[in-house]
This record gives C-alpha cells, structure tokens and sequence, in this order.
C-alpha cells in the first residue's frame, strides 16, 4: 500500500494565488497558458489531483479538488478551467489499459491529457486489424496547447462501412487516446471569456490507433474499470458537473471582495457618499454575502455527504440527485454574485486595470457550458416531481 503523504492541494493551490493573478493578463493575451504557469502547475502537482496513485499521481478526495479548483479561480479562471478540465480527463486513466496509462501519467511527470466534449458528427473510427483508423475534428479542447496526449471520441465503423452495434442495438461507441502530435491543433479560440484555455479545435486524419489505446466512451462501462478506489467511482459527467460551478464560485468570491474594497473610497459621480455609506450598497452587499455563503456550503455539503458515501461504496440516487441540485444551484448563485459586483461598482468595472471587467467575462462564459444551464433544473424538477428521466446517467 503506497504510505506517502498527499500533497495539500488546496493549500498549493492558494500559494500560487499571486503568480496566477499576476500572469493573468498575460494568460488572456495569449490565449494560453505560458510556459513558466505550466511549470508552477507541475511543481504544486495541481495536473496530478485526480490521477491513479499507481500511475504517479495523488488521487485526492474531490472535495478537496473542487476546493483547490475554487482557489485556482480566484486568482485566474482559465488556468482554473485548464487544471479542473484536464484533470476531469485524466480519470479515465482509471480504466484504460495499464500500460496505456502508465505510458501517459507514469513515464512522463509532465503528462496531461486534453479532449473535446462530445463525439464529433464527422468522426469515423474504422475497424482495422488490431486497432482503428480515426478521421474527425473534436471542438473546444481545453489545455490542448499544453496537453502531452488527447482522446476522441467516435462512433464505430466496420471495414464494410457499416455502424458497429451493441448487443441491444445501440451504436458503439469508444475513446481513442493519442499523442499530441497526431494531431492538427485549429487557432479557432476566439472568445469573449476564458480567453487563456486555448479551448481550440483538434483534427486526426486517418490515424490509426492501438486497440490498446481505447476504453469505452468516456469510460463509462464499470466493466473496464481497473482501479477501484471511491474516487473513481464518479464518472466524467459528476466531476465536470461539479469542477465548474467551484470555478464559478472562485470567480464571485473575488469579485465581491473586489468590491467591498473599492466600497471603501469610492464615491459615485452622482452622489456625496462612499459606496460602503450606501443604504442599497449595504442591502446588496448583505444579500449577496447570503447567496455566496448558502450556494456554497449546500455544494461543499453535498460532496462531503456523497464521498463519505463512496467510501463505503454506499451512495444513493438521493445523494447523486442532491449533488446535481447544489452543482446547478452554485453556477446560477455564483453568476448572481458576480453580476451585481460588476454592476454595483460602476463605470470603474468596465476597465481592463481593475478587477473586475475580465472576471466578469469569464463567469458569463462559464455559465454558458452546458453543465451551467438553467434547463438541468427541469430534470431535477422531474425526478420529484416523479415523472420518467431519460437516462439516470445525468446524475
């Protein structure tokens, strides 16, 4: 059993607070991570949080790793989304092949594994012998600029043309896993927000890849699973729906302490008193206090409760249910925050030299992924209501 002692990583996390909000204008400049944030990252072992400790990484709990992420957020939120991005892909080293995974995380210290969301609507990945030949293009790959190896995601193909089914009739799917350099890496990270993920699209034409080099989609099937350890009993969809609303969270902590320090001095073109004398300041400041403080603590309850649980192989529907609620809740809340520093603090939010303008950009991208829209409470909304769900797989 490995006896060493895991790094704190919300504590690395925090210690690299004044770098990362230093370099922060530099990151969004360069719509990347720069080489030197890439190399802190990798001495606080921050790309290593969700990896196996079989393969050389440090297997935390996800309640510490949603906090690091938190911290990470307050100081940048694109390095923030590259760390929890990369790591959320790095769980599937869980399932691959041993020495796939080993070959990624365990020979190379610096390994990070990148990918696009989704399965690519042009994406084939042909049967050949011993592995398949994959063609496709796979869009927002966050940290694939600094990434060592990339996955894809496809629909299988027999050499005949035709769609591999499963046994009850359903398309096949896999996850490919490749080095970088198969693939052509597209600038096309334009954005208003999370500027510095360098989330660009990636291109593999006719690469073949090992049968060795791929696991079912997303690693999904528990079948495949090779390492047993609670944390890898949440799959991608959990982790993802989580990581992003700490992001979020990290993101409104600064900027509304960002504006309680300006409240101090700032007296408002119309007006004679400092903000902080203002009876609507004073309300808006209380009530967004509230928000940040409940969203948090129910998303922070929510995964104490439900990795306690796992830990004993023991969770519930009810706990995977209550997870999605605090996740969801924490975007919405969080934007709210965000949304009424910048607003409150005037025309001085709209300038790049103050805290707030670039914040405030970021949050209103990472409200728009998927994980963060409003529609998930319909489903949580159906699930009491007692109504069917279309896959349980969501939660």
């Amino acid at each position: 059993m490995d006896q060493r002692i895991t790094p704190d990583c919300v504590a690395n996390a925090r210690g690299l607070a004044p770098a990362l909000a230093a370099a922060a204008p530099r990151i969004e400049a360069g719509r990347e991570l720069p080489p030197d944030v890439i190399d802190a990252l990798h001495e606080a072992r921050l790309f290593r949080m969700l990896v196996p400790r079989s393969y050389g990484g440090d297997e935390v709990s996800p309640v510490a790793f949603m906090a690091a992420i938190e911290e990470l957020a307050k100081a940048d939120a694109s390095t923030a989304w590259c760390v929890a991005q990369t790591s959320v892909c790095s769980t599937i080293s869980a399932s691959l092949p041993p020495a796939t995974a080993a070959e990624i995380f365990k020979n190379d210290p610096r390994g990070v594994l990148a990918w696009g969301p989704s399965t690519s609507k042009n994406a084939k990945a042909i049967a050949a012998p011993g592995g398949f030949r994959v063609t496709g293009e796979w869009p927002f790959a966050s940290g694939s600029r600094h990434a060592s190896w990339l996955a894809a995601h496809s629909f299988i193909y027999e050499a005949d043309g035709s769609l591999r089914r499963d046994a009850g009739g359903e398309p096949v799917q896999k996850t490919f896993v490749v080095p970088r350099r198969c693939a052509a890496i597209k600038d096309v990270w334009h954005v208003i927000g999370l500027k510095g993920t360098g989330s660009d699209t990636y291109a593999l034409t006719d690469v073949f890849v090992p049968e060795d080099c791929t696991i079912a989609h997303h690693a999904l099937d528990p079948a495949e699973r090779r390492e047993h350890g609670p944390l890898y009993s949440f799959n991608i969809y959990q982790l993802f729906g989580s990581a992003f609303p700490a992001i979020a969270l990290g993101i409104a902590r600064a900027m509304l302490d960002a504006f309680i320090a300006l409240a101090q001095t700032k007296r408002p073109a119309v007006g004679k008193m400092v903000l902080r004398d203002n009876p609507v300041i004073q309300s808006q400041v209380g009530v967004a206090e509230s928000q940040f403080a409940a969203a948090r603590a129910f998303f922070f309850a929510a995964w104490d409760e439900i990795w306690r649980a796992a830990q004993e192989d023991a969770v519930t529907f009810a706990q995977r249910v209550r997870l999605r609620m605090a996740s969801i809740h924490a975007s919405q809340q969080a934007r709210q925050v965000a949304d009424m520093a910048y607003l409150a603090a005037g025309a001085t939010a709209v300038f790049e030299s103050n805290p707030f303008e670039r914040r405030f950009r970021d949050m209103h991208a990472v409200s728009q992924q998927a994980q963060a829209q409003f529609a998930i409470f319909e489903v949580i909304g159906r699930h009491f209501l007692g109504l069917p769900l279309e896959s349980e797989r969501f939660f």
